[in-house]
């Protein structure tokens, strides 16, 4: 059995045991560590975990949606994502064009309160009808600014032009796979008061040796129960993508977390997570008769072998 999913709940024990209760922005209070790295050997399978299920597709549309250079919702929302959706939801009931219920603190009161969640449901439905079918509340209220696709594909320099990050770095593994510059940022500062969240993932840097490509992300926060398990599956998909087309092997992929942290009501569900047995890993299998990154959809890639336990549901801090 690969031991790839085991760093993943060696950094769940390690903060359940070592980690320093904080207080955090979500006022939801978090068990947290500070500098933690995991490695997971790509060719061993696909690092998916096992110990509850986690959706590729979602994982798939979201990755996708990066690399477009997309930052609107719509796409996520035809895709059937919806793990956007609060913070575009957010933007809309806190606006002056918005006349519905009160959705003060929707993120907590829907959790603590049946009537209000029904409440903030049928607002939510409402929300994502009108994104899909009306361009022009889309484009006021589904875009989160200038998050991940912006910075990854669309990085605009002080004199106005613009930096494709992505299609830079496959050009450079292809022509200087030796180069220590494969790197990708999604950090800016100047734009962080423009995005509806700040980068979690905000570093990517490549590595080419023996054939093979490696992937190390730095994360500066994590949710390691609803969110590391979704970063580890998209860098490692990403780094298939990118190999592929670079005609390499696939090596490790490397994740080094600064703040890595389990908030308090998910520790009921990690404790479960880590009662759990471990399963084989499935693999990956990539549409071969597409070539570039720049051409792939949802259809292209298939998960082969995987026979999780079951999901496992924790409420998002927003």
């Amino acid at each position: 059995m690969s031991n790839g999913e085991k760093a993943y709940l060696n950094l769940c024990e390690y903060i359940l045991n070592n980690g320093h209760k904080r207080d955090d922005r979500t006022n939801t209070g978090t068990y947290s560590t500070f500098g933690y790295q995991m490695r997971f050997n790509l060719q061993e399978g696909f690092p998916l975990l096992t110990t509850k299920r986690v959706p590729f597709k979602l994982v798939a549309s979201e990755l996708l949606w990066f690399i477009k250079g997309d930052t609107n919702i719509r796409y996520l929302l035809q895709h059937n994502n919806n793990i956007w959706n609060e913070w575009a939801f957010e933007k809309w009931v806190t606006s002056k064009e918005y006349n519905g219920p009160d959705m003060t603190n929707f993120g907590i009161r829907s959790q603590q309160d049946a009537e209000f969640n029904q409440t903030y449901q049928e607002q939510m439905n409402l929300f994502k009808e009108k994104i899909l079918n009306d361009n022009t509340f889309a484009e006021k209220f589904g875009d989160l600014g200038s998050v991940y696709g912006k910075q990854w594909r669309d990085w605009k320099m002080s004199n106005s032009e613009t930096i494709d990050q992505l299609k830079e770095v496959i050009h450079s593994i292809k022509t200087n796979p030796n180069s220590r510059r494969h790197i990708v940022t999604a950090w800016n500062p100047e734009d962080i008061p423009n995005m509806a969240l700040p980068p979690c993932h905000t570093m990517f840097q490549f590595y080419v040796a023996d054939g093979k490509l490696s992937c190390q992300l730095y994360q500066r926060s994590g949710d390691v129960f609803l969110g590391v398990p979704f970063n580890i599956a998209s860098y490692a998909l990403l780094t298939h993508l990118i190999a592929h087309e670079c005609n390499l092997d696939v090596g490790e992929f490397v994740h080094t977390l600064g703040d890595a942290h389990i908030y308090a009501n998910h520790v009921d569900q990690v404790r479960t997570q880590l009662n759990r047995d471990r399963r084989n890993l499935p693999r990956i299998e990539i549409n071969k008769e597409k070539q570039s990154i720049f051409d792939f959809d949802i259809d292209d890639f298939n998960i082969v072998d995987y026979n999780p336990h079951a999901a496992i549901k924790a409420p998002i801090a927003v």
